[in-house]
């Protein structure tokens, strides 16, 4: 059985935002240029993404290494990286990887909402070592964060179907970030309503 070891904070920050930070300087410097391989033509954003595969897999890895463990949400992003960016390097197509969110986010809600079936929250048994709560407030919190699972998937889709690559870019790097942490911030009401003290647990 493998143990969990800590990792200091800012080694972790980096092994976890450090390729979508490279991801979005590349794709700044790049995003013009077009790139012959092979016989094909390949424009900055598909070569970036190309890139971004093996660096999010190697991060991935060393916090394996790291940390002794990954926690499903981090295994599932990996592999939806791979298989929606390996297709659109393979064929050439950005909107595989643009669609990518919209699996992740939907995943998630699914995943949750099949909890809230089972009259469970799945949530629970991945973040309550960080955030205690009442039974009560954990349920609460997964319906919460269900729906804005929900919603970042189709707001996703309609960026990217919408709008250029740039603005996709932009808002994949900065807003989806912004959105999950805006949205916890949001929740403060709710952790003090049902927030429960580690030393009474």
């Amino acid at each position: 059985m493998a143990t969990h070891r800590e990792v200091n904070p800012f080694l972790k920050s980096a092994l976890e935002y450090g390729p979508i930070l490279l991801f979005f300087i590349a794709y700044l410097r790049l995003k013009d240029r077009t790139f012959t391989i092979a016989g094909t033509e390949y424009d900055g954003f598909i070569v970036v993404t190309a890139a971004f595969i093996p660096l999010l897999v190697a991060a991935t890895g060393i916090m394996w290494a790291l940390t002794g463990r990954l926690n499903r949400m981090q295994v599932a992003t990996v592999v939806l990286v791979v298989v929606f960016g390996g297709l659109s390097v393979w064929l050439n197509d950005d909107r595989f990887f643009k669609m990518k969110p919209t699996m992740i986010y939907l995943l998630f809600g699914g995943i949750l909402a099949v909890g809230l079936l089972r009259g469970q929250s799945y949530l629970k048994y991945v973040m309550e070592e960080i955030m205690p709560l009442q039974d009560g407030g954990w349920m609460l919190l997964t319906r919460r964060l269900m729906y804005f699972f929900i919603g970042l998937a189709i707001a996703n889709e309609v960026i990217w179907r919408s709008f250029s690559t740039e603005t996709w870019v932009y808002f994949k790097t900065f807003g989806l970030p912004v959105a999950m942490f805006g949205f916890f911030m949001l929740q403060g009401k709710l952790f003090q309503t049902y927030g429960v003290d580690k030393a009474d647990r």
